[in-house]
């Protein structure tokens, strides 16, 4: 419905471009994968204005607004964007930010931008901390760049820890399994896993305000499963209850295979080891 991006989906394609570099070599052309991963790794950070349209339906009316976007990453603050259109102030999604692909990047990509993506895991990693609740661990679907929660209009859920929000604590957790580099990522698992332990492993909601309170009685299957992903990064024994219950739950089918269904296949693949870094031969 919009010829703009979310712009993590682009970084999981870098990401897996590099990877396909090392693994299986490079060819010509759209199979050259480390050529392809530098070039939209620039974009990311460099793309020119562009125009583009997005559509909205509210109250049975559609609406076409045209808009700009420029880069997908803010320069200042080092942090990804929700999205780079000009349509709204600009913000952040902490389910977006990963900060273990960074790393690589300041070592792989093109080198007049390796600072900036040292810089930009190490602001991902503050950041963390300053967005998820110091008791919880929940963070909300959207945050300003200093980790204060954004509150608009169009979204007033996003305050609130919700869908987008499963994907942080597995982002946090994979950056400390892969890097190590912050240790306050051990203990935001611990505090996550401690809150959700408390709510009941079999019984847990899938949506909360961010002190606790549930807003929705579901026991989603994306977020058992990257609670599980959390166990990456967690130090206490509670840690395997949340891999059991990923392990014992049955795939996700009918209206959540998609998203729900991704995030429990993801989950799979780090629990197991399985999505790891592929450095150059």
């Amino acid at each position: 419905m919009s010829e703009f991006v979310a712009p993590d989906g682009e970084s999981y394609y870098v990401m897996a471009l590099y990877f396909a570099a090392h693994r299986w070599g490079n060819g010509t052309g759209i199979y050259n994968y480390q050529a392809e991963a530098g070039r939209l790794l620039t974009d990311l950070r460099h793309r020119a204005q562009i125009k583009g349209r997005i559509f909205s339906s509210w109250r049975g009316t559609n609406n076409v607004t045209t808009v700009t976007a420029g880069p997908l990453f803010d320069a200042g603050h080092k942090m990804v964007v929700f999205s780079p259109s000009s349509e709204r102030p600009q913000f952040t999604d902490p389910s977006y930010h990963l900060p273990a692909f960074y790393e690589l990047w300041a070592r792989w990509g093109p080198a007049a931008d390796r600072d900036f993506w040292m810089e930009a895991a190490a602001a991902s990693r503050d950041f963390f901390s300053r967005t998820a609740h110091p008791v919880t661990g929940l963070a909300p679907d959207y945050a300003n760049f200093d980790g204060t929660v954004v509150s608009n209009g169009w979204n007033r859920g996003a305050v609130n820890f919700r869908f987008d929000a499963f994907r942080t604590a597995g982002n946090w957790s994979v950056d400390w399994s892969w890097w190590d580099k912050d240790a306050r990522e051990r203990e935001l698992s611990d505090r996550l896993q401690a809150f959700f332990e408390l709510k009941g492993m079999t019984n847990y909601g899938c949506q909360f305000t961010l002190d606790g309170r549930q807003l929705d009685d579901r026991h989603a299957q994306g977020l058992v499963a990257v609670n599980a992903v959390a166990s990456l990064a967690a130090t206490n024994p509670r840690s395997k209850k949340f891999v059991e219950a990923l392990w014992n739950m049955p795939v996700p089918d009918g209206l959540e295979r998609y998203y729900e269904g991704l995030l429990y296949m993801m989950a799979l693949l780090h629990c197991s080891g399985e999505f790891c870094i592929w450095s150059p031969p």
